[in-house]
């Protein structure tokens, strides 16, 4: 895989969006263990890893912003995912340069 995927946007893009009410949908790919420590409210966990096995779970009509550490896990789930026709946005910087809080 080489990062290709169409869309990014930053941390500081989705907090502002969901400070201001909009609804995401949101995918965090990051271990349980990173999970437990502290995610975005109403994010789905999906672990980089279990991603293939439950697609089921998404829905490819809607809009996924992919969440990581980082961002580099979640460029290599957007490019899975775009493989398999969903429409995603990889979240660069991931939760390192989030700005908002986590629960």
């Amino acid at each position: 895989m080489a990062f290709k995927f169409p869309k990014a946007t930053t941390p500081q893009e989705v907090a502002a969006k969901l400070i201001n009410g909009e609804k995401l949908y949101l995918l965090d790919v990051r271990e349980t263990d990173e999970w437990t420590y502290g995610h975005v409210e109403g994010a789905k966990h999906i672990p980089l890893g279990q991603l293939s096995e439950r697609l089921h779970e998404l829905d490819p009509s809607k809009e996924t912003i992919v969440i990581c550490r980082s961002g580099n896990r979640s460029g290599l789930a957007c490019e899975l995912l775009s493989e398999k026709g969903f429409n995603v946005v990889n979240m660069t910087g991931g939760l390192n340069a989030w700005i908002d809080k986590l629960v």
